[in-house]
């Protein structure tokens, strides 16, 4: 083994125990979500009327608001990780879109699993374009990773019965079928010929499965979730955490091109402040909508709600 493998290798194993160290407490505060059931159960099952009904009508209540959901260009999942169960809710969830930049979270967990069986080589550099892709969601990076892993490995990936993150059964979800780039081959999806989709409800799939723990591995679900803190981007979702929560710990990706905005995230903070987010707009409004979802939202899961707030 050659002296920068050696260093990388090492660097990686102390990278991932201390990873091991400083999220502990997240890691517990994460198994809890699982602690009261005998086997783990997909989000679907805890699909929660009560929440369901405070989303639709804290959203509805927005003026201009009920009219684009009513079009299906508002789409919003959340996932209430207090307790011991999640509580699962959203508002046309299964409503696919165009996302722009959000479904990168399939081109790195398409790189994981490469990782994880052998047809990818991992490498410091490829890690680098890994967190480019997701923190400041560089263009050429994630064009590079997608050159190496390829768009088949994505959609195979995307299709895999573990995952299950393109279901056309359930509206379609994450889709990436064209590089980051003006130039090259398209492969839309085989519902709507998205380049770049995804649904509320998938993308809101993929953050529980990350975090707990079951995409490729734990150990692997650990490095991803890794990749998505940190935002380098600080709007929308980022832009209302940071002055409601400057505290809190984001995982997080989002999107933006003309007039359509997606954001998503998984909050880890204090007290009633656990949770995943995932919002999809089409409208020239949509950055401000975007921003606005989340003080809603928490307005809903903090203890004391009002049923008739």
């Amino acid at each position: 083994m050659g002296i920068s493998r050696f260093r990388f290798c090492l660097l990686l194993a102390l990278t991932t125990a201390a990873l091991v160290t400083v999220h502990a407490d997240e890691e517990l505060q994460l198994k809890k979500v699982n602690s009261a059931q005998n086997e783990w159960k997909n989000i679907y099952y805890y699909r929660d009327a009560a929440l369901t009904a405070k989303l639709n009508r804290i959203l509805g209540n927005q003026p201009g608001w009920q009219r684009l959901i009513n079009q299906r260009r508002i789409a919003v999942a959340l996932v209430d990780l207090n307790g011991d169960s999640p509580r699962f809710a959203s508002v046309n969830g299964n409503v696919m879109m165009y996302a722009a930049s959000l479904p990168k979270i399939a081109i790195l967990l398409a790189a994981y699993q490469a990782f994880e069986d052998g047809s990818l080589e991992e490498t410091p550099d490829i890690h680098q374009n890994l967190v480019d892709m997701i923190r400041i969601s560089s263009n050429e990076a994630a064009t590079r990773v997608m050159n190496q892993v390829g768009v088949e490995k994505i959609e195979a990936v995307l299709r895999d019965p573990r995952y299950g993150l393109y279901d056309e059964s359930r509206g379609g979800g994450l889709w990436v079928g064209k590089r980051y780039a003006a130039e090259g081959p398209r492969r839309g999806d085989p519902l709507f010929n998205l380049s770049h989709g995804a649904t509320a409800n998938q993308v809101a799939r993929f953050y529980y499965l990350l975090a707990t723990g079951r995409l490729v591995s734990p150990e692997r679900s650990q490095q991803m979730l890794e990749d998505l803190s940190d935002p380098g981007l600080s709007h929308k979702f980022v832009a209302a955490l940071r002055l409601r929560a400057p505290a809190a710990r984001l995982y997080r990706k989002s999107g933006t091109w003309k007039d359509w905005h997606s954001d998503s995230v998984l909050v880890r903070g204090r007290h009633w402040r656990n949770y995943i987010l995932v919002a999809l707009v089409q409208s020239s409004n949509g950055e401000k909508i975007v921003n606005t979802i989340v003080p809603l939202v928490e307005s809903i899961i903090e203890p004391g709600f009002s049923a008739t707030s």
